[in-house]
């Protein structure tokens, strides 16, 4: 009865080890990019889940769930199972300034997200439409002091990049170029090229190709340095605007309370992937974007620097919270 009963007790934890011993994953994994489909992080993401699939021998599917400035798919993604298998793809303005854009977001970003690995980052460029008369970012402001009220500026939502580099402009010139927020990045190039609005922000990687096709011109780009790929393009610094810097980056995510050890997989295998010289060059340096492929710990880092930021350029921009 004794040895009967030990084995009883036992059974429960023989039954467990194999669970256990799984090795992640053994089903399909999913990407919830926030954003319309054909923006920067939603190409990134997925050519990076035809990698993973590969690798892991599960499907890595891409999901789009758009809608306030990336609110909508954020919230998906804390809302899911932390095992894993939801991965949220997302830029820098869901995580460090939507919580100033917004009274009460449905979801804390640093206790509910996990970082997992910094993907890439560039620096956003100051691009027209080109009938619009203007050359640089000189011109820019005289045509917006000359005619209050009638340039337009695109974002893809509340918070994102075009919308903090462009009412920072608005308020450090005293200038009034209106707002037009589209639900992705798609949609808004696609309504910058047909001239829907006169103006937008995006990074190379975005961009690259209209601007090379002359769809959409640059007008000043708002890093620290000239980019790679469009070295006649001046800095905004160079234009005498030192105080409008603005960079993009793509991170990969997974819910708080995921295993570490499955965190640590992920992050580990899209680092790898992210490395790969074929990938690096034709799904980063060749669009413009920095490969930084780093770690969760990094990520978390690089957020805890930015945030303080973030706010600083918000309140001097005087966005009120929506």
């Amino acid at each position: 009865m004794v040895m009967r009963r030990r084995a009883l007790l036992a059974a429960p934890t023989l039954l467990a080890l194999p669970a256990r011993a799984q090795a992640f994953p053994v089903r399909p994994v999913r990407i919830i990019i926030p954003f319309a489909p054909g923006g920067g992080v939603d190409l990134l993401a997925r050519a990076a889940a035809v990698a993973l699939s590969q690798h892991w021998g599960q499907p890595v599917v891409v999901e789009n769930r758009a809608g306030a400035g990336g609110i909508i798919g954020t919230e998906a993604v804390v809302r899911a199972p932390a095992d894993g298998y939801t991965l949220l793809g997302t830029v820098n303005q869901t995580i460090t300034s939507a919580r100033f854009m917004y009274r009460a977001l449905p979801y804390d970003p640093d206790r509910d997200l996990q970082p997992l690995c910094l993907m890439v980052q560039a620096d956003q460029m100051i691009v027209a439409h080109p009938d619009v008369p203007v050359t640089d970012l000189k011109s820019l402001i005289a045509l917006a002091r000359a005619e209050p009220g009638k340039l337009t500026y695109g974002s893809f939502g509340i918070g994102t990049q075009p919308q903090l580099v462009m009412e920072t402009l608005n308020r450090h010139e005293g200038l009034d170029i209106l707002h037009v927020p589209y639900n992705g990045v798609a949609p808004l190039l696609v309504a910058a090229t047909r001239g829907e609005v006169m103006l937008t922000t995006a990074s190379a990687g975005v961009a690259g190709e209209l601007l090379r096709a002359g769809r959409l011109k640059a007008l000043a780009n708002a890093g620290a340095r000239r980019q790679g790929q469009f070295p006649a393009v001046p800095t905004t610094t160079e234009q005498g605007a030192p105080w409008l810097q603005a960079s993009i980056w793509y991170a990969m995510f997974t819910p708080t309370g995921t295993p570490p050890e499955v965190a640590q997989k992920i992050g580990d295998d899209l680092r790898a992937v992210l490395r790969d010289p074929v990938f690096a060059e034709r799904q980063a340096t060749s669009k413009g974007l920095d490969l930084i492929a780093s770690s969760g710990e990094h990520l978390g880092q690089v957020i805890r620097d930015e945030v303080p930021l973030v706010q600083q350029m918000i309140r001097a921009a005087r966005i009120e919270p929506q």
